[in-house]
């Protein structure tokens, strides 16, 4: 070819190759498969860690609508003392009652302030714990737009109790299982070790002649496959699989001791609930028979017909009823929470 007065010298020929390869091994598989287990593992716990946060969020939810209640009852108690003592103390004043009596009823109002008092403390710090937990400022306010009584269900309680255990809802169990399925993975992964593995490779060659036509002796298509077969390994892919089968079985051994023990839970969690429904209820009931005691014997005390020691004695009684039942409540509110914790419940 002449190019502005230069010769330029064409090749006879040209010449293109395509080249690909593929190396396929049990030990790929087995490797996508554990990954794949990997994650459905991570998944389950940061579910089972949501679950946590939810939890930890509703007992305190639980527990300083709990406490708003106590403040309610005990400031209640503290306004019917009040009278008393300033009826009392008029009394004392027209020579009508000893003084004495006023102070011992004064002492119980005193009580009663501090009980209230203590009884706000233990709410700020509850919601103090729950600006924590959710994150938020220290000067953020927190209202509560709900009363126990709205969300104390003794149907879903029932309900609760009565419901079958499904093992593979609990995140534990799911774990453990999982575990296990990985442990049999790594079974499967030392033992191919001792399988062969397999490579192969295809090429295309393509050649053009510019000049006149030729015959063409390249082969334009090659195929090949390469089989390696391991002999040798001082022993270590034996070591390797037993150690695997011995982790499969603690793993086998362990989900066994999971699904007993968490069996064994589900029907203590069950007792435990039943058994903190009755003792709620029964103290209910305590707290009812209790506040009618001590109205009766304000009532009495105000027309002489009881004594300022009744009076206390009916006061304290009242504040150590409203205790119990308060502490019942919130037994039985962690009961249930308990439980549905274990069924997976949202």
């Amino acid at each position: 070819m002449n190019l502005m007065g230069q010769e330029i010298t064409m090749p006879s020929s040209g010449q293109l190759g395509v080249q690909a390869s593929l190396a396929v091994s049990a030990a790929q598989i087995i490797g996508t498969q554990i990954g794949k287990l990997s994650i459905e593992m991570a998944n389950i716990a940061k579910d089972q860690s949501e679950q946590e946060i939810t939890n930890q969020v509703r007992v305190l939810y639980y527990s300083a609508l709990v406490a708003g209640q106590t403040q309610d009852l005990l400031a209640k108690n503290l306004e019917s003392l009040n009278k008393l003592y300033e009826y009392s103390q008029k009394a004392v004043d027209v020579g009508a009652a000893e003084q004495l009596d006023a102070d011992q009823i004064l002492v119980q109002v005193a009580t009663m302030e501090t009980s209230l008092s203590t009884s706000k403390r233990s709410m700020e710090m509850v919601y103090n714990s729950m600006r924590l937990l959710l994150n938020i400022d220290v000067d953020t306010e927190i209202l509560l737009t709900q009363t126990v009584d709205d969300l104390l269900s003794i149907q879903n309680a029932m309900s609760l109790i009565s419901e079958d255990f499904d093992l593979n809802r609990n995140f534990n169990y799911q774990l453990v299982s999982q575990s296990t399925k990985l442990s049999k993975k790594q079974v499967d992964l030392a033992g191919w070790a001792y399988a062969p593995s397999i490579s192969a490779f295809y090429q295309y060659t393509g050649k053009k002649y510019f000049d006149e036509a030729r015959f063409n002796m390249t082969v334009p298509h090659t195929l090949g496959v390469t089989l390696s077969i391991p002999i040798l390994s001082s022993g270590q892919r034996y070591k390797a699989l037993q150690g695997a089968k011995l982790e499969y079985k603690k793993q086998q051994n362990l989900l066994a001791d999971t699904e007993m023990s968490l069996k064994i839970q589900h029907r203590q969690l069950k007792y435990n609930l039943t058994s903190a429904l009755e003792r709620l209820q029964t103290q209910k009931k305590n707290v009812e028979v209790t506040q009618r005691v001590f109205d009766n014997i304000s009532l009495k005390y105000e027309h002489g017909y009881s004594s300022s020691l009744d009076v206390t004695t009916s006061g304290t009684n009242l504040i150590a009823a409203q205790s119990s039942y308060v502490q019942a409540l919130l037994e039985f509110v962690n009961a249930q929470i308990e439980l549905e914790k274990l069924l997976n419940k949202n």
